[in-house]
């Protein structure tokens, strides 16, 4: 990551540092969604926005205007705290902003939430 310039790292929508995995948790039996689940979800999400947004001319929340972003995108009090902090620490741009509230946006719709939520996740269960 530190050999890619920050206006390119700032064009991608998420990044996720992969930490090595123990034998032990790759030799354990963990159940998880199938591909076919995830195809479910993700296509599920998807007809849920080109719903939401059939009288805009756009198909998805990756197409969302600065003013679209505020209509849809709304977060309640703990979801701007979290932001907040987040751009404090990490020193987050403008386009970061608009980035973040569009995931968030897709992760509420692959959940089938009307609203964006904070939730927390459990890094045990996974590899």
């Amino acid at each position: 990551m530190g050999k890619i310039s920050g206006p390119l790292l700032d064009r991608i929508d998420i990044q996720v540092e992969v930490t090595p995995v123990k034998y032990q948790k790759l030799n354990s039996f963990v159940p998880c969604e199938t591909s076919d689940d995830i195809r479910k979800r993700v296509n599920s999400a998807r007809k849920i926005q080109i719903q939401r947004y059939k009288d805009l001319n756009i198909y998805s929340n990756s197409e969302l205007t600065p003013k679209l972003i505020e209509q849809y995108c709304k977060l309640d009090e703990k979801g701007n705290k979290l932001l907040q902090n987040a751009f404090k620490k990490l020193n987050l741009s403008a386009r970061a902003h608009a980035r973040i509230l569009k995931v968030a946006r897709t992760i509420a719709d692959l959940d089938k939430k009307q609203d964006i939520e904070v939730r927390s996740y459990c890094r045990s269960n996974s590899i």
